[in-house]
């Protein structure tokens, strides 16, 4: 009887190994629209891609034909970690280059590698870092749309008060920021209307619906509006439960005040 009772959980654990592994390597694409009353009309709408915590997965062009019609995309940190071919990260940031201009802000694993030679290699592929820095785009209105990114928060190296101080102040903005933390620093001064975070993982494996973090979600704060992202890769092992990986288009548009 016992060697039948050991075979069950046997069978049981291994199940559930590969039922984690399977989950960890979904590649869902959650798609939502967020209206916003000050965003600019004149922009008409505007079609991100978000990505965050790529770690050791790789980009496959499968998945990236499945995605259409994207202005922009945005990398929320950790695109690579300790160990992971450089080569790799080269593959994975050209299938992203294949939606849009894209967009880099440094996660807490990025700074495991040689972080000279990573932001090498977004500058040789012509990915425009946020770093403490902003990016603006302008319609032939004079309407602004303006992405603002810090640096990781854990090495504490973001410097919001420096990646804002060229900033308009009339202009709409999206701040990218690996670390969902970064909400704490700031009021509805700054006039930010949209947060994109990951780092989280979600909580990665999440027992009987509890984990070390919350699962992602979309989060409308007294001072701006939130999305934290599951993230698309996985850390120490390839492995989740209840937090299934997901990337995101986000359509970003206007909607009249009531």
């Amino acid at each position: 009887m016992i060697w039948i009772l050991l075979g069950v959980v046997t069978l049981f654990g291994v199940s559930l190994l590969f039922y984690m592994y399977k989950q960890a390597m979904q590649e869902n694409i959650l798609e939502q629209t967020l209206a916003f009353p000050d965003f600019p009309k004149s922009f008409g709408k505007i079609r991100i891609f978000f990505i965050s915590d790529i770690h050791k997965r790789k980009i496959n062009s499968q998945f990236i034909d499945k995605i259409k019609n994207i202005d922009v995309v945005i990398i929320g940190g950790d695109l690579t970690e300790k160990k992971v071919p450089l080569q790799q990260v080269s593959d994975n940031i050209k299938q992203l280059k294949r939606l849009g201009i894209v967009f880099f802000a440094w996660g807490n694993n990025d700074y495991e590698v040689d972080y000279h030679e990573l932001d090498s290699l977004l500058l040789q592929h012509e990915v425009k870092i946020l770093d403490n820095s902003s990016y603006l785009f302008e319609s032939e209105d004079g309407d602004k749309l303006e992405l603002v990114g810090v640096d990781d928060m854990v090495h504490e190296r973001d410097e919001l008060e420096t990646a804002l101080e060229v900033t308009n102040k009339d202009s709409f903005k999206i701040l990218v920021s690996h670390e969902p933390e970064i909400v704490d620093k700031f009021t509805d001064e700054e006039k930010i209307s949209l947060v994109l975070s990951g780092h989280t993982h979600g909580g990665q494996i999440r027992i009987f619906g509890f984990g070390p973090h919350e699962r992602g979600r979309l989060t409308h704060l007294p001072h701006t509006t939130q999305l934290i992202s599951n993230g698309f890769g996985t850390s120490l092992v390839p492995l989740r439960l209840g937090a299934p990986p997901e990337t995101h288009i986000l359509t970003i548009t206007t909607r009249a005040e009531a």
